[in-house]
């Protein structure tokens, strides 16, 4: 009968043996692929807990919004909200309603609104986006910088099958194991930072989209204020 436990821990002690067995520049490259696993996947999980929670406040916002009779109601507890991207457009429009409301007594240019929640909305997705790009210079370069330990790997398997005299697979075997660990790791560093970064992606168009829609909702909700309301207490006085 077979413990497949053990088969696994004995594998996985072979992988490190051949690790501690190459030469400085497949360690090289071992260790700068590992670097740029490890900054990816903490990119991956920071983004991933962020666009969760974002989510579901997205989510709490709108039923709070939808239920407010007054703008102002759903202003003064907006922050709890945070850090839902609808939060930092809903408080850009509405900043400019309150301005145009202070000068003038009335909502004057609904378009200034409208632009004002746009550039919110940028801005927020321009906030999510951050060290994004690293994902896709992470699936974009690991695999060459693997494929160099590869092509490195094998200069050495033909360099040591020369200088043994005799084509023996002792001589090509220890180049032979540096190319296949080094496109390994390079694999294993791109593939999860691709997929990641194209996940990633969708949720950001997603939370785009309801930016968008959102700011639309803003305006209506904005054209439909009772004018009493509109005016704040300090203006009213």
């Amino acid at each position: 009968m077979h413990l497949y436990p053990f088969p696994a821990l004995f594998v996985g002690g072979e992988i490190i043996d051949l690790v501690r067995e190459t030469g400085p520049v497949a360690q090289a490259v071992l260790l700068t692929l590992l670097a740029f696993s490890l900054v990816s996947w903490a990119i991956i999980l920071s983004r991933w807990s962020i666009l969760k929670r974002a989510r579901v406040q997205s989510g709490r916002f709108l039923r709070a919004f939808r239920r407010a009779q007054r703008l102002q109601d759903i202003s003064s507890v907006s922050e709890q909200f945070r850090p839902s991207p609808l939060v930092g457009v809903f408080q850009s429009g509405f900043k400019e309603f309150e301005r145009q409301v202070g000068t003038s007594g009335g909502l004057r240019n609904p378009l200034a609104v409208q632009r004002a929640m746009q550039i919110a909305s940028s801005e927020e997705m321009t906030r999510f986006e951050r060290n994004l790009p690293w994902l896709a210079i992470t699936g974009a370069v690991t695999p060459f910088v693997g494929l160099f330990g590869t092509v490195w790997g094998i200069i050495d398997a033909f360099h040591g099958l020369g200088t043994s005299g005799a084509a023996t697979l002792r001589a090509v075997a220890p180049g032979i194991s540096e190319a296949l660990i080094t496109t390994a790791a390079g694999l294993a560093a791109a593939i999860p930072a691709v997929i990641a970064y194209n996940l990633i992606g969708g949720s950001l168009r997603d939370f785009a989209a309801r930016c968008d829609d959102f700011s639309l909702e803003m305006l209506n909700a904005v054209e439909r204020q009772p004018m009493a309301s509109r005016v704040p207490e300090e203006v009213r006085r």
